[in-house]
C-alpha cells in the first residue's frame, strides 16, 4: 500500500508542478507536458515492480500508436476556444479525438497494428 501511495504522490507532484510552471510560461509548460513524463513514469513503475520486459516494451509500442490520433486535438482546441467556451471546446475536442482514434485504428489495422481492445 505504501508503494501505491508513493506512486500517486510522485505522479501528482509532477502534474501539479507542470500546471504551476504553465501559469508562468506557456512555452515551458507545453514543452514539459509534451515530454512523455507519464509514459516514462509508467515504464519505471512497471520495471520497479518487476514486470516482464515484453510488457514494458508493449507499453511503449502502444503509447506511440495511441498518441498519433490525439495530436489533432492540440491544433483544434485553440481554434475552438476562440468560438466556444472552455468546456464546449474541450468536449468537442474530446469527441473529435475519439473519432480520429477510431478512424486511425481502422487504418493501421490493415498494417497489422491492432489498437482496439
Amino acid at each position: 500500500m505504501g508503494w501505491l501511495i508513493t506512486k500517486y504522490l510522485i505522479t501528482a507532484t509532477i502534474v501539479v508542478a507542470v500546471s504551476e510552471i504553465a501559469k508562468k510560461s506557456d512555452k515551458l509548460g507545453a514543452l514539459i507536458v509534451a515530454l512523455p513524463l507519464v509514459t516514462i513514469l509508467a515504464m519505471i513503475w512497471l520495471h520497479v515492480e518487476r514486470q516482464p520486459m515484453e510488457k514494458i516494451a508493449n507499453h511503449a509500442w502502444y503509447t506511440f500508436w495511441y498518441v498519433v490520433p490525439t495530436l489533432p486535438m492540440f491544433l483544434l482546441f485553440p481554434m475552438l476556444l476562440q468560438k466556444f467556451g472552455f468546456w464546449q471546446s474541450l468536449i468537442i475536442s474530446a469527441v473529435i479525438t475519439v473519432i480520429c482514434f477510431w478512424l486511425f485504428a481502422l487504418v493501421v489495422k490493415s498494417f497489422g497494428v491492432d489498437l482496439l481492445p
